[in-house]
Order: structure tokens, then C-alpha cells, then sequence
């Protein structure tokens, strides 16, 4: 790997648990010490179970950090808001939650609200291999929201009970960070709190960039699809 993140990530507890038990490792990459439980009591969890980016981004913000989020959900955000600076995107997502009759994407487009009022900043840069490697080369993980599915070419599953049905499943999303990158192979290092998962025993292997990429569009089927990226204030 031409660059690889010391950035070991613990197995999630439970098959929800997947975006906490990725922020407690980009926490203690920075030295930042927090226990899984107390995340998992302080992260907003969605009533279906599990989170969104934009959530653990908050918690992020609330302690402290930069968060910039890389989003490519035309859900939430509409193309011609993409050159926006803060305050008029803000002014777009408040009159979008306010039109929107679908009470789970009202509540994601609060979220995004909530994040910029914090601080937080939203991009919408090309997705690429370009894009991951700059991010990386700045020595920061990339928490990202994706589909499981894709990723793993796994059976889609029944959102009520988690069971394999590839006839009545639904795609699953899941998190997972990226820690390193080799730009000859074309491949990235994905640290996975998912045990065990088709990819690898380890928890951490290799992932093709193609591939990679359209996880991490297809994560928008999930109401993720997305780049989290945490640093230190001042560092």
C-alpha cells in the first residue's frame, strides 16, 4: 500500500451498530478515547435502525471536530445547489423539509440542517479515485456511507428482520472506513466492522476502485451514498 492508515476498526456489536463503531475508531485515531457503549447511547439512531453520516457528523461537531461531508444524495440536495455557499444552501434545505411529505427524508434534510448549523460543511466534489487519494495523502480515514450489497455482491435482505430474501430484500447500507491506498493496483485498504463479511476475515482487506466507488453511489439507495471526514480543531 502506498499509503496505509494505522487505523484498526472493532467488530460491531450488533448488525445496526456499524456507523458508532466506525466513529469510535476514527476517534481513537486521534487519540480520543470513547467507549462504544457511551457512543451508541449518544449517536442518533433512526427508528429502522441504525444511523445516517450526517448524524455521526453531528456528534462529531459537538465534540469539537471539523466535519466535512462529501455527498453525492440527489434526495436531499438538488445539483443546482452544489455552488451554494452555506447560508443559501441552509435557506434550500429548510423550504425543501417544508414541502417534502416524506417524513424520513424531512427528517434527513433536518439533519443536514442541524450539521450546518454547527459548523459543519458540505461539498460536492467529483467522485473519484483523485478525490480519495487527496483526502487520504492529508493523513485523515474516510468514514463512508455505502451499500453493503454492492460491496459484498451479497443477497439483498428483509429490512423487518434482517433475513437473506432475494426476492421481497431490500439493498443494505452499511459503514465502513478507508484507511490506505495503492495507486499501481488501482486498490484501497477498507477497514470493516463487519464480522465475518465475504471481503475479508481480518477485518481490514482490499477493495478495486471501480468497485468501490459504486458502492459508495449506490449507498444513496440507503439515504447515505457519502464521505465523512473528521479532523482535530486546529490540527
Amino acid at each position: 500500500m502506498e499509503i496505509q492508515l494505522e487505523l484498526p476498526v472493532p467488530r460491531q456489536p450488533d448488525p445496526v451498530s456499524c456507523g458508532p463503531t466506525c466513529l469510535q475508531a476514527i476517534y481513537r485515531y486521534y487519540g480520543d478515547d470513547q467507549s462504544l457503549d457511551s457512543l451508541g447511547r449518544e449517536v442518533e439512531m433512526l427508528e429502522s435502525g441504525g444511523t445516517l453520516a450526517v448524524l455521526l457528523a453531528c456528534h462529531a461537531l459537538a465534540r469539537g471536530y471539523r466535519a466535512t461531508l462529501y455527498s453525492y444524495n440527489l434526495r436531499v440536495f438538488d445539483p443546482t445547489w452544489f455552488a451554494l455557499d452555506r447560508q443559501r444552501l441552509r435557506e434550500r434545505l429548510v423550504a425543501e423539509r417544508e414541502v417534502r411529505e416524506d417524513e424520513r427524508l424531512a427528517s434527513t434534510i433536518g439533519a443536514y440542517v442541524r450539521f450546518l448549523d454547527l459548523g459543519g460543511e458540505a461539498r460536492f466534489d467529483e467522485l473519484s479515485g483523485r478525490l480519495l487519494r487527496r483526502l487520504l495523502d492529508s493523513e485523515r480515514p474516510i468514514l463512508t456511507g455505502l451499500s453493503a450489497t454492492y460491496l459484498y455482491r451479497d443477497v439483498r435482505e428483509r429490512p423487518s428482520d434482517h433475513q437473506d430474501d432475494d426476492l421481497r430484500g431490500e439493498p443494505v447500507g452499511h459503514f465502513v472506513v478507508l484507511s490506505g491506498y495503492d495507486r499501481t493496483t488501482r486498490r484501497f485498504l477498507v477497514s470493516d466492522p463487519y464480522h465475518p463479511n465475504p471481503l475479508g476475515s481480518g477485518g481490514t482487506y482490499e477493495v478495486g476502485l471501480d468497485r468501490l466507488l459504486g458502492a459508495i453511489f449506490l449507498g444513496t439507495l440507503t439515504w447515505d451514498g457519502n464521505l465523512l471526514v473528521l479532523a482535530p480543531r486546529g490540527g
